[in-house]
C-alpha cells in the first residue's frame, strides 16, 4: 500500500486537530457531558472511522479495506477493555465526575503516544526481522490464556503497580482534589494532588495495554498507516463512550473471555504466517513450511465480528438472568 506523504500529514494532522479541540474545550470548561452530547460525539467518531474504512476500500482495494476494519474492531475492543480499568481507577481514587473528562482525555493522549512509539518499533522490527512474528504470536497466545483464566474484569483485578506505590510513598501529597491541578501549595510546601496519582495510574495502564494491542493489529495488517489510523479511530470517542454507557460496560461480563479468543486467534494466525514465510534457520532448515496456511483477512474479519457479537449477546443475557434471579 503506497501512501503519499501528503495523505500521512493530512490524516495525522486532522487527528491532532480533533485532540486539540478536545483539550481546549475541556481545559476551559471541565464538566460531566450530558447523554446527548456524548451520543452525538460518539456517533460522529464512529461515522468517521466507517467513512475512512470505506475510503480505503474504494481507493486502495478490498484487501486493505478489510484489514482496516478488522484492525479497528480489534483495537476498539481492546480499548473498551482498557476502559474497564479506567472506570476502576476513577472509582478507587474517587475522582469527581466533573474532572473525569480531563483525566480521561489525558489518558487517551498518553495511549496514542505509547501506541505511536510501539507502532514505529513494531514496523522497524517487522521490516528487519521476519522472526518477530513468532514472538508476537507467542506473546498474544500467552496473553489470551492469561485473560481467559482471569475471566471478567472486576475491582479485584486492578492492583497498584510499583510506580504508583513509589509515587505515593516518596512524593508529598494531599488527599484533596484542587480542580484538575496536579500540585498545590499548602503551608508553603508543594504537594501533589490525587489527580497526579490518577494520571500515573492511567499512563502505566496505557503502556501495558499498548504491549497487547500493537502485536494484535500487526497480526491483521502489516501497513503502518492502517495500524496507526485503526488505533487513532479506536481511541477517538472512547471518552464519550465512558460517560454514555459506563454502566452498560459493566454488563459485558464475558468481554475478557471474548478478547482472549480474539487474541488467541490472532496469535495463532501470526505463528502460522511466520511458518508460511519462515526464514529461521533451525525451523525447517530455514525454508517456508508448506503446510502452514496463511489465514485470509476476510476470515479474520468474520471471526472478529462473530466473536464480538457472541460475547456481547452472552454477556447481556447473563446479566439479565442474574437481575431476574436477584429480583425473585
Amino acid at each position: 500500500m503506497n501512501v503519499p506523504t501528503w495523505v500521512w500529514l493530512t490524516t495525522v494532522g486532522a487527528a491532532m486537530l480533533f485532540l486539540l479541540v478536545d483539550v481546549l474545550v475541556i481545559g476551559r470548561r471541565p464538566h460531566e457531558p450530558s447523554t446527548g452530547e456524548s451520543a452525538r460525539h460518539l456517533a460522529f467518531f464512529i461515522g468517521l472511522a466507517v467513512l475512512f474504512g470505506i475510503g480505503v476500500w474504494v481507493f486502495a482495494g478490498a484487501q486493505f479495506g478489510a484489514e482496516f476494519f478488522a484492525g479497528w474492531l480489534t483495537e476498539y475492543s481492546l480499548s473498551v477493555d482498557n476502559l474497564f480499568i479506567f472506570i476502576i481507577i476513577m472509582s478507587k481514587f474517587a475522582v469527581p465526575r466533573q474532572y473525569q473528562q480531563t483525566a480521561l482525555l489525558i489518558g487517551i493522549i498518553l495511549a496514542l503516544v505509547f501506541r505511536g512509539i510501539f507502532i514505529a518499533v513494531g514496523a522497524a522490527a517487522i521490516n528487519n526481522f521476519s522472526w518477530v512474528f513468532y514472538l508476537f504470536g507467542a506473546f498474544l497466545v500467552y496473553t489470551a490464556i492469561h485473560l481467559a483464566r482471569e475471566g471478567q474484569t472486576g475491582d479485584e483485578d486492578y492492583h497498584e503497580n510499583a510506580l504508583i506505590r513509589w509515587t505515593r510513598n516518596h512524593l508529598p501529597a494531599t488527599d484533596q482534589y484542587n480542580g484538575v491541578k496536579l500540585t498545590v501549595v499548602e503551608n508553603g510546601k508543594r504537594l501533589i494532588t490525587p489527580m497526579a496519582i490518577v494520571l500515573v495510574a492511567l499512563g502505566t495502564t496505557d503502556l501495558l495495554f499498548a504491549l497487547d494491542s500493537i502485536p494484535a493489529i500487526y497480526g491483521l495488517t502489516n501497513e503502518p498507516y492502517l495500524v496507526l489510523m485503526a488505533n487513532v479511530f479506536a481511541l477517538m470517542g472512547l471518552r464519550q463512550l465512558y460517560f454514555l454507557i459506563g454502566g452498560l460496560l459493566l454488563r459485558l461480563v464475558y468481554l475478557g473471555i471474548g478478547l482472549s479468543v480474539l487474541l488467541f486467534f490472532i496469535g495463532v494466525k501470526l505463528i502460522l504466517h511466520a511458518l508460511h514465510e519462515n526464514e529461521v534457520p533451525f525451523i525447517n532448515g530455514g525454508q517456508p513450511v508448506q503446510w502452514a496456511p496463511d489465514i485470509p483477512i476476510w476470515l479474520s474479519l468474520v471471526v472478529i465480528v462473530g466473536t464480538l457479537a457472541v460475547t456481547a449477546a452472552a454477556s447481556l443475557l447473563k446479566t439479565r438472568r442474574d437481575e431476574r434471579r436477584s429480583a425473585a
